[in-house]
């Protein structure tokens, strides 16, 4: 059964963040830049949340607020369930599934590891079948 680690070894090991006092605008510019959905919001190296496109989506353009004028710790997530290295690929598929959300923490004891997202459990997913499909149809021919 594949586990976090294992998304985590395939992973860029870099943590990007921003602090809670950054604009959203800064924010959104930085998840640009890295091509990611989601930022860690940290303030001096303590994790304080994730700030989504979702975040973004629901509580700034919906309610018609500025990215400009609108600070990080305003809209950022803060209640994501955390997970472990150890945590299994179908633990955070059920964790996602049933808090309807796309992003996990994965934290070693107190330390910050990084994030998985639906997109990393998917091809987490797919590449286990793809394996397991590969070891059948090898039997098979054997």
């Amino acid at each position: 059964m594949k586990k976090v680690a294992d998304i985590l070894a395939r992973k860029q090991r870099d943590l990007i963040s921003v602090a809670p006092s950054h604009t959203v605008l800064d924010a959104l510019k930085i998840m640009s830049d890295n091509n990611i959905g989601s930022i860690l919001v940290q303030e001096d190296d303590k994790y304080l949340g994730i700030m989504t496109e979702r975040d973004y989506a629901r509580k700034v353009i919906l309610k018609g607020k500025s990215s400009t004028d609108t600070i990080v710790e305003e809209i950022m997530s803060t209640d994501l369930p955390r997970i472990s290295p150890d945590t299994s690929i179908e633990e955070c598929m059920q964790l996602m599934s049933v808090n309807n959300i796309r992003y996990l923490p994965v934290f070693n004891e107190q330390q910050l590891m990084g994030i998985v997202s639906v997109n990393d459990v998917i091809k987490a997913v797919i590449t286990t079948q793809a394996e397991t499909i590969s070891h059948l149809q090898s039997y098979i021919h054997s």
